[in-house]
């Protein structure tokens, strides 16, 4: 079965390595929570706030070992006034048979306040 697994992070400033180990921390924690291997992820989407330009942050993802081949493509997040900042937020795609209600979906740094209702 196809799950979505969703994610997000914040940064203190827009800077390469910032934003790409952020963004590395975010979908190991992502994998790990779920027991996902990288066979078992059909593409990751990643979208970042418009102030967010320093790096695409797809990078991070093809580097971590393993993750060569899984499908990354990287987007901005719509330009809504008053949306949290340097905001990194990605949203997996994998075959799993974890049920929807017992998906961790991880939020980290000031994107925990993005959906606290999810916290487990």
């Amino acid at each position: 079965m196809v799950r979505g697994l969703r994610g997000a992070t914040t940064v203190v400033s827009d800077e390469e390595k910032t934003v790409l180990a952020a963004t590395e921390a975010l979908v190991i924690e992502m994998a790990e929570a779920n027991n996902i291997s990288p066979d078992d992820i059909i593409s990751v989407l990643i979208s970042t706030t418009k102030d967010v330009t320093s790096t695409f942050p797809a990078k991070a993802v093809r580097s971590i070992e393993g993750w060569t081949y899984v499908p990354v493509m990287c987007t901005h997040e719509m330009d809504v006034a008053g949306a949290m900042p340097l905001c990194i937020r990605a949203l997996m795609h994998v075959n799993t048979d974890i049920s929807q209600q017992e998906i961790a979906h991880i939020y980290q740094n000031e994107a925990v306040k993005l959906r606290p209702d999810l916290k487990k």
